[in-house]
């Protein structure tokens, strides 16, 4: 058993104090009665009240929603085919080449991929807008979501596959009814892993946003350019709260799912 010193406990909980404690302030400031953001002077919800009639942030965030979700669900589907291919299909022409391609997301800083994005959609002549946002949050997003369902395949007991195989199931019946269930936890996982990263970003979607698509974290960027308000800090309140809420339920889903799977695997061994 290892025993913990004085020292340890308090690093570990300064370490944390400089981590949350900020976040902690940012929330209890939210409810200020006070514009002013570090004078505290009563308990108010009028700053939710004003953001609800803030309509720029509103339409800042509906364009972040909708980026979030239909890249997070290409992001995931992609992923999770790249994953499927680099574990199960371990020679073909070019795979170091396509393992590179798929992982250089996670290691490019994220100004040179907005940057490359920002040139290849203007080489092609795409107009920049909601489009261009989502596509360049798919690809960061995707290789996030092919690590995570990756370290799912590796460990999957392939003989369910092959049982399955044997009984008469064409491989694409398989896939869907046998090894999609085993791995969706790690899919949804990865989903809500890509749906955090695209409310989060901030530089790549300034690279590649046009007219009508300013992303929420770009609207607060520059509105805290000009000062910080009680609203920012409600926004980011709400902001917290999303995905503090969407980290509980895919811990939730994968822990439900990692229980059933151990009572189907005893199940199977009793009989």
């Amino acid at each position: 058993m290892v025993r913990w010193s004085r020292f340890n406990v308090a690093s570990v909980m300064l370490g944390f104090a400089f981590l949350y404690l900020p976040i902690v302030l940012l929330v209890v400031f939210s409810f200020n009665e006070s514009k002013l953001v570090t004078i505290w002077t009563g308990f108010s919800f009028k700053w939710y009240v004003q953001l609800m009639q803030n309509q720029a942030l509103l339409d800042a965030a509906w364009v972040t929603v909708r980026v979030g979700l239909l890249s997070a669900t290409l992001a995931t589907v992609l992923g999770t085919l790249a994953a499927f291919s680099l574990v199960r299909y371990t020679r073909f022409r070019g795979r170091m080449l396509f393992s590179g391609m798929v992982y250089a997301p996670l290691v490019m800083p994220d100004v040179i991929t907005g940057l490359s994005l920002l040139l290849l959609f203007v080489a092609i002549g795409f107009d920049r807008g909601f489009w261009t946002i989502t596509l360049a949050h798919t690809t960061l997003t995707m290789c996030f979501v092919a690590v995570v369902v990756q370290s799912r395949l590796v460990s999957f007991d392939q003989s369910i596959e092959e049982a399955a195989l044997d009984l008469g199931a064409t491989p694409l019946r398989t896939f869907i009814e046998i090894t999609l269930p085993i791995i969706s936890p790690a899919v949804f996982s990865g989903w809500i892993l890509a749906f955090t990263l695209s409310l989060d970003d901030l530089v790549i979607a300034s690279f590649t946003s046009g007219p009508g698509a300013t992303t929420l974290p770009m609207k607060i960027y520059s509105q805290v350019r000009l000062g910080v308000t009680p609203e920012i800090n409600a926004v980011c309140t709400i902001l917290i709260a999303i995905v503090t809420v969407g980290v509980i339920c895919a811990s939730i889903v994968t822990k439900r799912r990692e229980i059933q799977r151990q009572r189907d695997e005893h199940a199977a061994n009793a009989h």
